[in-house]
């Protein structure tokens, strides 16, 4: 049977085949591809990158570029890249966690994608560059957000003239200079994070104009002078954080009056007093950080009306009195901070049981007692954060044997004893990333050897207790490391320098033996401390430091290291202390460290060093140096002037943005970020007494060339070091006299220029050193009458002992004048200038003159009068004011 089709059905399935071609022609439209300027201008802004994995830290990361492909001409179909439907151009482009490395420019192609209106590139690395100016051209931009993004310096114009953003997220970057008062023009902002920076200054008024903000946070810079009261004119806000700066308080009760406040942090805001007023209004808080804010007094029954709060912060401040048990009936606190204050008494922890949410719990550094044995029938809530240090406990709490989910454990200074229980090895093993157990008197592990079982700790502190044993083993995702102040013996495993993450390795004061591990080398890369010091280790340094390295703290002093100081240090271009004294090292002076750039101290005492110090040669300058120990050597020849000419550090009294020399280390999980600083230490002679500096300032210049061979004489241009407070060039071999440039050192604080072989007289301009509080030249040649005046009536004997020349006040050796001291002399400006007279008188030198001879004098005073009026004028006077002293 044949198949017929009508006319009329023909041209019937024609129609629809037309009406389908239109429909599909329709929808092609309706979704075109990606213009192929803007996916042409993609794929230049990938390549101007590296994919570095190690830039981002969040645990999900990966590069999402590496989906952008030639071949695939349709960007809109690419990781992170959002087009319009109508339009085809690319409107969105998120970029966070992308492990992208590199600098990006006003040149860079990003600026051709003018129909942008969300920009997202955080958490990448882009190099410590500034946002270009090209910024401008992405005018359509409502949503920029570059938070920890490694851009830095100040913030372009140019962004100000994106009027339409809603959204802008420059946290956690590297930004200075003033905030701009252009910030009022963005009056659309919804949302302004300006957070960890370094934001100098005052907070321009003009942040009053943008009245639609509800989130604005400024923590965590250097923002001073008062809070602007323009602020008071946002009256959306629901949350603000001002927390860590500088601001003198400003008047704030306005933020009492804006009762929809969901979230507030003044933390360390110079409250001063008991906790504001204003606070019991804001019913609607679930967040409060009160911390370091100069509080006092108790801790008020009317926070008991923040019924709302789950996070209450608290700590760093001068409260006192007892814990208040109303604080069980704030049953939605998931976190409470009541660390670093002056509670006192004792604490049931069936307080804190009460709350089922709790989760964060910090009571560190208070005066109590907490009693960890709960009622009967108490749950405990499972802990993430629990910081129990200063508690007085004496044992490991037994509710820890339930816990599970533990992410962070502090239990230091207190009084724990014994050996570490089994039943922590089993406690948080997959979820625990800090543990604290410092300051307390445990004594070594049940188990040996030790490899500690925690998978994903990143913080170890178990320093200053009395650990046995060989050095724990710990898991590969370990940040930082701390060992000291034990009794650990045995050798540096070499499982240790798998540790590829490891930032701080600290294992000094232990008994730690054998040669050092030649892999260490392998951990510069992520290493920033190491300290060793005070141990018993012996060999060769091994070569620390390769190309890239990132260590800013080395210290191996008080070992038995031999050989050579490793010339690989020459890679650790990040190096800001070296101390390698204390050791048998049998070297020259290492001047080919002078190209460090950051180096400020060097300590290479007691050693084995030898040879001419000599003139500093090409690059080898030294330029921040401002901390030297080269005592207890064999150096020869004259003093290093060449060198002292070029330590500009010791020169210019420097106000370093930071107090001590430390290293900040961050530590970020999934939903908290952890901040420690590490400050460096060394032991320094200091008048007369070896002392340890736990910390060291910035500010602290000082040089010890003592017990070494130098000779020759003491440099007029030491007076140029001017900024020096210790000057030590005792136990030498030199000679000539104490210039008198050291007067221009004015922040001098000691001086010993002991067991020398220097002559001639105590320079009196030295008297004008007021800060010095140690003087020591005895055992010279020096001779003449000791200065008097300001600082030097206070030193003793001893300080001028062994110089048979010396005379007057604090010597029993008087000078011809009873008083011991230099007649001051006078200048007359009619005497010529060419043939200045400096006279001294005493009272047996006017006796002989009148009792012996009188008439010689006449004659003679004859004579000189006919020859030298002008002389005998100055006779006159000098005399005339001999009699009346």
């Amino acid at each position: 049977m044949g198949l017929s089709i009508s006319p009329f059905m023909l041209m019937h399935f024609l129609a629809l085949l037309s009406l389908y071609n239109l429909m599909f022609a329709s929808s092609s439209f309706v979704q075109p591809l990606c213009h192929y300027d803007e996916s042409f201008a993609l794929l230049q802004f990938k390549e101007s990158f590296i994919i570095d994995h190690s830039v981002s830290f969040e645990t999900s990361t990966y590069p999402k570029v590496s989906s952008w492909k030639l071949e695939n001409d349709d960007c809109c179909s690419w990781d992170g890249v959002g087009c319009d439907k109508d339009t085809g151009h690319v409107i969105s482009l998120d970029l966070s966690s992308s492990c992208l490395y590199g600098s990006i420019n006003s040149s860079s192609s990003l600026f051709r994608l003018v129909n942008l209106q969300r920009l997202i590139l955080l958490d990448n690395d882009f190099d410590l560059s500034r946002i270009p100016v090209g910024i401008r051209q992405l005018s359509n931009l409502t949503y920029l957000d570059l938070y920890a993004s490694g851009f830095a310096g100040q913030i372009p114009a140019e962004i100000f003239q994106l009027t339409g953003l809603i959204y802008l997220s420059l946290s956690h970057n590297n930004f200075t200079g003033p905030v701009p008062s252009s910030f009022g023009n963005l009056t659309e902002l919804i949302h302004l994070d300006l957070s960890m920076n370094n934001f100098p200054g005052p907070v321009p008024s003009s942040f009053g104009n943008l009245t639609e903000l509800i989130y604005l946070d400024l923590s965590y810079n250097n923002f001073a002078g008062p809070v602007p009261s323009s602020f008071g004119n946002l009256t959306k806000l629901i949350n603000l954080d001002l927390s860590y700066n500088n601001f003198n308080r400003g008047a704030l009760d306005w933020i009492g009056k804006q009762t929809n406040f969901i979230q507030l942090g003044l933390a360390n805001l110079n409250l001063n007093g008991s906790i504001p007023f204003f606070i019991q209004n804001l019913t609607q808080l679930t967040y409060l950080n009160l911390d370091s804010c100069n509080l006092t007094g108790h801790i008020p029954s009317r926070l008991a009306n923040l019924t709302q709060l789950d996070d209450l912060r608290l700590g760093k401040n001068g409260l006192h009195g007892s814990i208040p048990s109303w604080i069980s009936r704030l049953m939605n606190l998931e976190m409470l901070f009541l660390d670093y204050k002056h509670f006192g008494g004792i604490v049931e922890f069936d307080i804190f049981l009460k709350l089922p949410k709790l989760s964060y719990l910090r009571l560190s550094f208070n005066q109590i007692s907490l009693l960890t044995k709960p009622s009967n029938n108490i749950t405990f809530p499972k802990f993430r954060l629990l910081g129990l240090g200063s508690c007085d406990l004496d044992e490991f709490p037994d509710f820890l044997k339930s816990q599970d989910e533990l992410e962070v454990l502090t239990l230091s200074n207190n009084k724990i004893s014994g050996l570490i229980p089994n039943w922590m090895w089993n406690s948080s093993k997959k979820t625990l990333w800090n543990l604290d157990l410092s300051n307390n008197f445990l004594v070594g592990f049940h188990q040996l050897p030790v490899i500690l079982p925690w998978t994903n700790l990143k913080n170890l502190d178990l320093s200053n207790n009395k650990l046995q044993g060989s050095l724990p083993i710990p898991p590969p995702s370990i940040l930082s490391y701390k060992f000291s102040n034990n009794t650990l013996t045995g050798e540096i495993p070499q499982m240790i320098c798998n540790l590829s993450s490891l930032d701080t390795l600290d294992l000094s004061y232990n008994n730690l033996s054998g040669m050092l591990p030649d892999c260490l080398g392998n951990l510069s890369f992520s290493l920033s401390i190491l300290n060793l010091r005070r141990n018993n280790f012996h060999g060769n340094i091994p070569q620390i430091c390769k190309k890239g390295s990132k260590l800013k703290m080395i210290d191996f002093s008080e070992n038995q290291l031999q050989g050579w100081i490793p010339r690989s240090l020459v890679n650790c271009t990040m190096l800001e202390t070296l101390v390698l004294g204390n050791n048998q090292i049998n070297d020259s002076f290492p001047s080919w460290l002078g190209v460090l750039p950051e180096l400020g101290v060097l300590i290479l005492r007691h050693n084995q060093l030898q040879g001419v110090i000599g003139k500093p040669e090409g690059n080898f300058v030294f330029p921040n140096l401002h901390i030297v120990d080269f005592s207890y050597n064999n150096f020869t020849g004259k003093l290093p002037f060449e060198y002292f000419q070029l330590w500009k550090a010791m020169q210019i009294i420097d106000k370093h943005g930071q107090l001590y020399m430390q290293e900040t280390m961050g530590f970020n999980v999934p939903g908290y970020t952890m901040k420690s600083l590490y400050t460096y230490s060394m032991t320094f002679t200091n008048k007369g007494r070896e002392l340890a500096y736990e910390r060291i300032p910035y500010i602290f210049i000082a040089m010890d060339l003592s017990s070494n061979k130098f000779e020759g004489e003491i440099p007029e241009l030491m007076g140029n070091l001017q900024a020096i407070q210790l000057l030590n060039f005792s136990n030498n071999l030199l000679t000539g006299s104490i210039p008198s440039s050291l007067e221009k050192l004015t922040a001098l604080e000691a001086l010993d220029l002991s067991q020398n072989k220097l002559s001639g007289e105590i320079p009196p301009q030295l008297t004008q050193l007021t800060f010095l509080a140690f003087f020591n030249v005895s055992n010279n040649h020096l001779v003449g009458p000791i200065p008097h005046g300001n600082q030097f009536d206070t030193f003793q004997d001893k300080s001028f002992g062994g110089n048979p020349g010396l005379c007057g006040n604090p010597l029993p050796k008087k000078c011809g004048n009873s008083k011991g001291s230099l007649l001051p002399p006078f200048t007359f400006e009619e005497i010529n200038q060419d043939s200045k007279l400096l006279f001294e008188f005493g009272w047996k030198v006017v006796v002989i003159g009148y009792g012996c001879g009188f008439i010689i004098g006449v004659i003679i005073g004859q004579i000189v009068i006919a020859r030298k009026y002008k002389w005998f004028i100055y006779l006159h006077f000098a005399f005339q004011h001999q009699i009346r002293r």
